[in-house]
């Protein structure tokens, strides 16, 4: 009968601390824009799929009709290619990343398309949410749609740029 009553008052005194921790939580905010330093831009960190995400597909490199090439494919991944040009300067790397705070998501998926492999570069002042990829010279193809899935996995959910705020997901 003793053991009965301690267990009975350990299972009380459990249940007010768990009531106190859920009353008391401050993070019930964690994630929104509430909190954010005045002047900061909120980033859309929602992961889009590929019929959201706009992007311009720019050649970084020397070699001629690469953007074009690349863009068709991009575009037959259902990705809406708003422009394809050459690109100011020649990238070294695999691919080159810009976007603003409304294209955190969107460029976030794309790294996925290039392995992980593409710079991101945040451009905080951006007020599009168009993604400029940059094809660099180490570009050798897009990755499968399994690879892709597997990329997701490894990179996790988009976070927010230093310097933003995550802005609300909307459902």
């Amino acid at each position: 009968m003793r053991a009965l009553v301690v267990v009975g008052l350990l299972a009380v005194v459990a249940l007010v601390f768990v009531v106190v921790a859920l009353v008391r939580d401050t993070q019930s905010k964690a994630g929104t824009a509430e909190g954010c330093p005045k002047g900061w831009p909120l980033a859309d960190v929602a992961l889009r799929e590929p019929k959201d995400v706009k992007i311009n597909v720019l050649n970084g490199t020397d070699e001629a009709g690469l953007a074009g090439s690349v863009a068709d494919d991009l575009r037959s991944r259902k990705f809406q290619v708003k422009k394809v040009a050459s690109d100011k300067k020649k990238v070294d790397e695999v691919a080159v990343l810009r976007f603003g705070p409304k294209g955190v998501g969107s460029a976030h998926l794309l790294k996925a398309y290039f392995l992980n492999e593409a710079k991101p570069v945040f451009e905080a002042n951006r007020k599009d949410d168009t993604v400029d990829v940059v094809l660099g010279s180490n570009f050798q193809q897009l990755a499968t749609t399994t690879e892709v899935n597997q990329s997701l996995g490894d990179l996790g959910a988009p976070e927010a740029p230093t310097g933003t705020c995550p802005a609300p997901i909307k459902k």
